[in-house]
Formats: C-alpha cells, sequence, structure tokens
C-alpha cells in the first residue's frame, strides 16, 4: 500500500483489491480518506451492475465521508455533492458534462464516469459513507457489450495523469462539502438541478415492467426521488429502480 498525502486527505493506492468499497469500510479509514486500486475483481456499479475498468489506464477510487451532521431523509445531498465535484473536476480539463440521475456523470450522451454510494445510518443521521467511483480517463477501447462509455483521452485526444486527475476531485470534493456542511443544501441542490441530463426536455423513460412514456424532468427531492412530468401534466416521482432512462441508442 502506498500512501499519498494530499492536503486534509489521505490517498491510499492499492495495486489489487475486490472493491474500494469493500476496502474502505476498514475502521483504518477515517472522514476524507480515499482507497484507489488499479484492479478490482468484483468491482460493482448501480442497479446490481458490474463496473469495467482496464487496468492502469482509469482510476476507481471510494472515499470515505462521515456526515453525521446530515438527516437521512435528506441523504440524497450526497449524491448531489459528489456529482457536482465530478462536474467541476473534468470542467477543468474542458470537459463539459452533465449528471445523468441519479450520479451519473455524461459528457454527450456518453457516460464518463459512474457512482455507487453506500450508507451506514444511526437512528436519524448518517454515520458513515463510502462514495465508488469509476472515471474513465484514460481508456481507449471498451467492449463492445457496454451501451454508451466514453473516456476522457476519447474526447480531448490526450493521455492524463490519473492521481493529478483524482487530487482535483479531492479537491472539488472537499470545497462542496464544506459548503453542504456549513448549511449551503440549497446551492447544492440548485447546482445539481442546472446540471441534470435532459432536465427539462421531454424523453422516453421506461418502467420496470417495460412499459415506456415520455416524461420531462422537473427535479428532484432531497431525498432523491426524480420528479417527472407526464404528458398530460400531471408530476409523479419515482425513486431509484423505479424508472430508467430510455437512451438514444435503445429507442
Amino acid at each position: 500500500m502506498v500512501k499519498i498525502i494530499n492536503n486534509k486527505t489521505m490517498i491510499h493506492f492499492i495495486e489489487n483489491t475486490t472493491s474500494t468499497n469493500d476496502e474502505a469500510r476498514g475502521a483504518e479509514y477515517g472522514h476524507m480518506d480515499v482507497v484507489w486500486s488499479d484492479s478490482q475483481s468484483s468491482g460493482r456499479g448501480q442497479r446490481g451492475h458490474s463496473w469495467h475498468s482496464a487496468v492502469g489506464e482509469n482510476v476507481t477510487f471510494s472515499v470515505v465521508l462521515h456526515p453525521q451532521f446530515l438527516p437521512i431523509v435528506e441523504q440524497f445531498l450526497l449524491s448531489e455533492v459528489v456529482a457536482l465535484a465530478l462536474v467541476d473536476t473534468m470542467a477543468e480539463y474542458g470537459i463539459e458534462c452533465r449528471i445523468k440521475w441519479t450520479n451519473d456523470l455524461y459528457a454527450g450522451d456518453c457516460k464518463l464516469a459512474g457512482v455507487l454510494i453506500e450508507h451506514s445510518l444511526s437512528t436519524t443521521t448518517i454515520a458513515r459513507t463510502i462514495v465508488g467511483i469509476g472515471l474513465n480517463v484514460n481508456q481507449a477501447e471498451f467492449p463492445d457489450d457496454l451501451p454508451n462509455p466514453v473516456s476522457m483521452t476519447q474526447l480531448r485526444g490526450v493521455r492524463f495523469d490519473r492521481r493529478e486527475v483524482l487530487e482535483c476531485f479531492v479537491r472539488n470534493l472537499e470545497r462542496w462539502y464544506s459548503l453542504l456542511e456549513n448549511g449551503e443544501k440549497s446551492l447544492v441542490e440548485s447546482s445539481y438541478r442546472e446540471l441534470m441530463y435532459h432536465r427539462d426536455e421531454q424523453h422516453p423513460y421506461a418502467l420496470p415492467t417495460g412499459e415506456r412514456f415520455q416524461a420531462t424532468i422537473r427535479g428532484v427531492r432531497p431525498s432523491g426521488e426524480l420528479r417527472l412530468e407526464h404528458a398530460d401534466g400531471t408530476i409523479r416521482e419515482y425513486a431509484f429502480k423505479e424508472v430508467e432512462f430510455v437512451l438514444p441508442h435503445k429507442q
């Protein structure tokens, strides 16, 4: 294990692990510590999907947070903070991104990063959070069965220093997290809403049954439900896994 100290954050580099989220559960990791690995044998993403990453090409890592100040009912604010930090990081590298609910990072209609957040709860607040992130940095080719991946190097045509990219993200996360901790919840919410993928545009969505419908994103609740305005003008709220975007290549 290699430890890299970056301001308040300790970055722990591990060459191989099952999953950085699993590793980050260890009691030795404290608030804002980062576990970064080049190879995960059981890396995972949202909706039970696995996460593919070419060894040595990208940054796959987890961040430990202790947000005891945040009520359980407002836990989605942490997802918003992480997504906003990713958007700001990519902006520093000249890449414009949007946030696909809940917190995937999209450049155009292609997925640049995925996020998996796991909470440990106390009675009324969040005791500990592990934020797992896979960011495509230098990978130039992807398996054909992945629907819409893209990397920083594909978008910009150059290779990037992965440690610098990670440290840039850490700085942005520290800034957004501090704003949330200092009570700037409305700023976090409004900033997230402004950057939502397909916001205020009518697009197709799918239910778990396979039924499809047209709707327009009208925001998201602090608890994470997506607010969709249907064609008849009614606004309905959907929790995670209750609705899915129909991406352009699936239409």
